[in-house]
């Protein structure tokens, strides 16, 4: 009988989750670098540019791939001869596992679990609980999934209950353009149908495991039903032509994964979720001879890529910059950004807002400054500030115009796109949202050269920041007259995949 020690499950669950933080499986890095290679969209191929470096960065540098290092869920299917050497429960086990994952010091990982979550919201400090999914199997191994899945791409999971005679495609084809950019494409998508409602999102999440093989399927033919969905989506929602970042493009998703379970016959469960550009996911078994060792991938596997920075760059300096300067900046632009600019996500906009209701002055002055959406990992060594990419800023949205109105606010800085309201706030303020890539957190960190709380520092990770940084890279995605790269970007590119007849497959 074989026997599973304790401690070889709480090291192999933290030893996975630290690899997962710096290293995208090899697949990923390879179909990025395929649709690297033949984006049209000079926007798009510099956002995977982007996610390409800075994979390459955090796998040398062994640094989180994203600020977000996610939610971990944790697949075990447990062999029924095993025996157990242990005190704890499996449970508190792979919770100690991420304990010991998060809050290792020489890479640290940001705390992004909250309790009480319609309530106090109060941060559990070490990312526990992890969310556990147990299937009792013969045999005398544990097999493990781990995976750590990023708060912006799980929020725009999708679920229906269909009519047995709906088409899951049409659903789907319907679905993806109301994701936005907050998942960070390009991604992928898994799809689960059947079952219950509950059995249809685990079988989603459950797909999202697997590698990345379309152009095995494409060559061999589909074989199932499955096979054939995966084929018909992976066309059709590339045809869209939304893009890497929502930008507008020729690939927005890398693979789109399905999987099926028997279902009543009243009705067609259907689950959608996005994983991100920042797929984190590592398997490995236990057999009782000790913690699993996961082989690092050679750096031989990332593609050497530098920015094309084009025609259109600009630098600007933050601390100098006029509402007349930012007027001339047009969708698409690519800005360098220079000097100082202040950080704030959800609960510290909560924060200011609810002070102004009050007539209370703000700890931080606004007027003619730019926020930027962002709640960095803690540093480490000689870092000024850890991976900093940023946060959907679709969230922020309903206090922008109080914001804009009360406060002076001349920008803000995010990833994906900006809802109507927001977006005619920018305009009759004569602001401007600018988008920073989803998924090149190392890289963004770079530019960050000093780190300052300067308010609420009680909110951790929330707190209001000053960054000064040397040539951020970011996209003008809103400008003073409201027009919206996210809104053009991806009508354009449809149009032309459907014109010119591109091969997006």
């Amino acid at each position: 009988m074989t026997v599973i020690r304790q401690d070889d499950l709480i090291q192999s669950v933290a030893d996975a989750l630290q690899y997962i933080s710096y290293y995208h499986p090899v697949d990923f890095i390879k179909a990025v670098d395929e649709a690297y290679q033949k984006e049209q969209n000079p926007a798009a191929k510099d956002a995977m540019a982007q996610i390409l470096i800075n994979s390459r960065m955090c796998a040398e540098g062994h640094r989180p791939i994203c600020q977000d290092t996610g939610i971990v869920t944790v697949f075990l299917k447990v062999g029924m001869n095993i025996q157990w050497d242990a005190q704890m429960s499996v449970t508190d086990m792979v919770n100690e596992g991420v304990r010991r994952a998060y809050n290792l010091p020489d890479n640290v990982l940001r705390a992004s679990i909250l309790a009480d979550p319609d309530g106090a919201r109060s941060n559990t400090k070490d990312n526990t609980p992890a969310v556990i999914h147990y299937e009792i199997v013969p045999g005398d191994e544990v097999e493990v999934h781990v995976a750590a899945k990023g708060g912006g791409s799980e929020a725009k999971s999708k679920f229906a209950m269909l009519n047995p005679s709906d088409s899951v495609v049409d659903w789907v084809l319907k679905m993806v353009p109301t994701m936005g950019a907050g998942w960070c494409p390009p991604g992928m998508l898994g799809i689960g149908i059947g079952g219950t409602a509950e059995k249809a999102m685990m079988l989603a999440k459950e797909a999202l495991l697997d590698p990345i093989d379309i152009h095995d399927l494409q060559k061999k033919g589909a074989e199932n039903r499955a096979e054939e969905l995966r084929l018909e989506l992976h066309e059709k929602v590339n045809k869209l032509g939304i893009g890497a970042q929502g930008l507008g493009g020729l690939t927005t998703v890398l693979d789109v994964k399905v999987k099926d379970y028997p279902s009543h016959a009243a009705n067609k469960a259907v689950a959608l979720i996005p994983n991100c550009a920042a797929t984190r996911h590592a398997h490995f078994t236990l057999d009782g001879s000790g913690p699993a060792a996961l082989k690092p991938p050679s750096l031989e596997e990332w593609p050497e890529v530098t920015r094309e920075v084009g025609g259109n760059v600009k630098r600007v300096n933050l601390d100098t910059v006029t509402a007349d300067e930012i007027k001339t900046w047009k969708p698409g632009d690519t800005l360098l950004l220079n000097g100082k600019m202040l950080t704030g996500r959800d609960a510290a906009h909560k924060k200011m807002v609810d002070m102004l209701a009050k007539g209370e002055t703000l700890p931080v002055d606004l007027k003619g400054r730019f926020i930027y959406y962002v709640g960095p990992v803690d540093p480490v060594r000689d870092e000024v500030v850890g991976p900093a990419g940023p946060t959907t800023a679709t969230r922020m949205d309903k206090f922008t115009r109080t914001m804009l109105a009360e406060t002076g606010l001349m920008g803000m800085i995010g990833k994906s796109e900006r809802g109507d309201a927001a977006i005619e706030a920018i305009k009759e303020f004569e602001a401007v949202y600018l988008m920073a890539t989803g998924g090149a957190a190392y890289l963004v960190a770079q530019a960050i050269k000093k780190a300052e709380v300067v308010a609420f520092p009680e909110l951790g990770m929330e707190a209001i920041y000053e960054f000064t940084v040397e040539d951020m890279p970011v996209t003008v995605a809103v400008d003073t007259d409201g027009e919206s790269v996210h809104k053009i970007g991806p009508q354009i590119w449809q149009a032309k995949i459907e014109e010119q007849a591109i091969d997006v497959a």
